[in-house]
Formats: structure tokens, C-alpha cells, sequence
């Protein structure tokens, strides 16, 4: 590692809060006389995947279909459909991941290229696919930007065939597999009859239902140190942030975030350090939450108006210190 930089640090976008009532629920192997509460979490998806709800079949489900979602969509599982797709620029894909790609470039196209998942190349470049980070040279980003762009993404609907344009063009769906999953898991939880239970993927969120008659209860992250910002009540609504303190490394006092400008190569440098997003679904929070990093607070609300009862809590760099 060079001097000067230092691994990055990552940490929860957005933790889960219980008032003191619901720590007590929890704990004691959750008993409060009829009012059970079962927790349970699993390293899934690169994070602490946790589940809370009063069924106690609910972690289990959850597990058992993030487990299939990311077995498709992960660009570290050898055999999912996203990495024989960067290995080979050219395979043939369930519908799902067809779906999520296509999803995808939806939001490249109402973001003018600004949500982009062929950003595979620069996090390899940059190191954050291994967390190997370094500052790689402009001769070098210029060698690669050929490759960015979701308008070299062939569809073939007919046989569900997927390819690239480019040989060496790498997708990276790590802006909104996790969304994706967690709507996967909600809707099994549905059919099996589940109507209470929050899930909490590294903080991306889902609140299904309420607990007991009140709404779940969701601290959202100060992005500068360990203070909690303000409190959301959710019902049946997702949640989820994007900031620069989850996965960056700072080389002579500059912090290069892992959320990428398209455009450009590097970090986005929109001014904005963090963005909440609160929608009906995981796939759009978790979207939106990225490409608002990416576009700038004037830009992404323009953006946000496109998503009906959505909204958005956006810190900016100007906006430090931030009062708690």
C-alpha cells in the first residue's frame, strides 16, 4: 500500500433502531408473554444480512431467497449468470436477471448515463472489487472509459441472451442487486402469509407491516461520525443510503468513494456525502439513492419527481457540521 493511503473503513449506511421497550423484547430469548419478536442475521451479499420479525419461519425464508438472488446476480460467485456473463460478454440469463439488468438501464436512461452498471472496469481499476485500493493514473482510467457505457448492453429477448458490445466490458449490479433481493425475499414473504418482519441488508432496509400495531423505527447514520442523524417510522417502505463513508481511501487528505461518476471515471464529486432514500420498494430506494449521489442534490430532486411518494433526505459537504 502506498504511503499516504489507508484501507478503507466501511460501515452500516443505516442502522437499525429499537427503542428501549423493543431491546427488551429482543432480548431474554425475545420473550415479552405473548409478544415475540425472532432475530436472526448471515453474512449474505458482501454484509450482515438481518432479520426481525414475530414468525419465527421468517429468517429462514429470507436467507433461503437472497441465497438464489445472489447466486445469479453476484460478480464474485463463479457460476452466477452476472460473472459468466463479464467472463465470456455473451450468455444466456434467467428472467430475472433480465429483469434487473433492464431495470438498470432504465435508470442509466432517466439519468442521462449517470447510473450506470458497466462501471465493473473502473472498481477494478480503482481496487474496490478486491479492496486493493489505488490511485490509478488518467493514461489509465482514459484505457478503460471505452468500455463504460449501458448503451453497449445487447438484449435478446427471444432467447434471453445478454452481450456486450465491447470485449472487456464487466457489470457490477452492487447499486441495486441488494434492492432486488430484498423485494425477492418481501415477496416470498407474502405468499407465505407473513405480515410483520424487517429486513436489514447492510442497510438497506425493508419494513413489511408494522411491529405490534407501531411502525418499525429507523435511525439514519450521521456520515461523518457515529451520531444518529433523525428517526423514520416505516410501514410497508423501503429504505435506503448512499454515501462516500461506507467504502473510500483517502490519499493526501482526499477521500475517493466507491460510488463512481460514469462520465468521468472517478468518484462522484457532486458535493453530496450522503442520500436517503424512502420509497415503496427496495429496487428504486436502493437506485435512487446511487444516482442521486452521483447527480447532485438539484439534479436528483429533479430526478425524484419522476417517483411518486418517494422522498429523499440529502446531506451535503456544505452542509458540515452536521447538528445532532
Amino acid at each position: 500500500m502506498k504511503k499516504g493511503q489507508r484501507k478503507s473503513k466501511i460501515k452500516l449506511r443505516i442502522i437499525v433502531y429499537c427503542s428501549a421497550a423493543l431491546i427488551l423484547v429482543i432480548g431474554a430469548a425475545y420473550s415479552l408473554h405473548s409478544k415475540k419478536l425472532y432475530r436472526q442475521s448471515k453474512v449474505m451479499m458482501g454484509t450482515f444480512v438481518e432479520v426481525i420479525s414475530k414468525d419465527r419461519q421468517a429468517p429462514d425464508i429470507v436467507f433461503t431467497e437472497i441465497d438464489r438472488i445472489e447466486k445469479l446476480l453476484s460478480k464474485y460467485i463463479a457460476d452466477s449468470e452476472v460473472a459468466r456473463l463479464n467472463q465470456s460478454g455473451a450468455s444466456e440469463v434467467s428472467l430475472e436477471t433480465m429483469y434487473i439488468l433492464r431495470k438498470s438501464k432504465e435508470f442509466w436512461l432517466m439519468t442521462e448515463g449517470k447510473f450506470d452498471i458497466t462501471v465493473g472496469p473502473l472498481l477494478d481499476l480503482w481496487g474496490f472489487s478486491q479492496k486493493n485500493y489505488q490511485l490509478p493514473t488518467k493514461r489509465q482510467i482514459s484505457a478503460v472509459m471505452p468500455l463504460i457505457g449501458s448503451d453497449k448492453i445487447i438484449f435478446q429477448d427471444e432467447n434471453n441472451l445478454v452481450k456486450f458490445k465491447i470485449p472487456g466490458m464487466k457489470v457490477d449490479l452492487g447499486a441495486i442487486a441488494k434492492g432486488f433481493a430484498l423485494d425477492c425475499a418481501v415477496k416470498k414473504l407474502k405468499e407465505n402469509g407473513i405480515k410483520s418482519c424487517l429486513i436489514n441488508a447492510g442497510g438497506e432496509v425493508f419494513c413489511l407491516g408494522d411491529r405490534f400495531g407501531y411502525p418499525w423505527v429507523i435511525a439514519i447514520q450521521n456520515p461523518r461520525d457515529a451520531d444518529l442523524l433523525e428517526y423514520l417510522e416505516i410501514r410497508d417502505q423501503a429504505v435506503a443510503t448512499s454515501g462516500d463513508y461506507q467504502q473510500f481511501f483517502i490519499i493526501d487528505d482526499r477521500r475517493y468513494a466507491h460510488i463512481f461518476n460514469p462520465k468521468t471515471g472517478y468518484p462522484a464529486d457532486s458535493g453530496v456525502i450522503s442520500v436517503t432514500v424512502i420509497a415503496n420498494d427496495s429496487l428504486t430506494a436502493d437506485a435512487l439513492s446511487t444516482s442521486i449521489f452521483v447527480l447532485g442534490k438539484k439534479e436528483g430532486l429533479k430526478l425524484l419527481k419522476n417517483f411518486p411518494g418517494t422522498k429523499a433526505m440529502i446531506i451535503e459537504e456544505k452542509d458540515l457540521p452536521l447538528e445532532v
